[in-house]
């Protein structure tokens, strides 16, 4: 699949957005009084940080194709 380089720009600025947005919410969690209450959603968190960490990577090795 072949995409614009204006489409990568505006993804990744989607994705800086989402993770600085993910990794606030993991952090006011942890920062919880009874943090081992909220385990699963900070998992789930902390995987999504990782996954669109990874599509950030790819979309900056694809834009340095470009």
């Amino acid at each position: 699949m072949e995409f614009q380089k204006v489409d990568l720009i505006e993804a990744k600025r989607q994705i800086d957005s989402t993770l600085h947005k993910l990794k606030e919410t993991i952090n006011t969690l942890e920062a919880k009084e009874n943090a081992e209450r909220y385990k699963s959603q900070i998992t789930l968190a902390k995987r999504r940080v990782k996954a669109f960490e990874i599509a950030n990577y790819l979309i900056e090795s694809e834009l340095a194709k470009k």
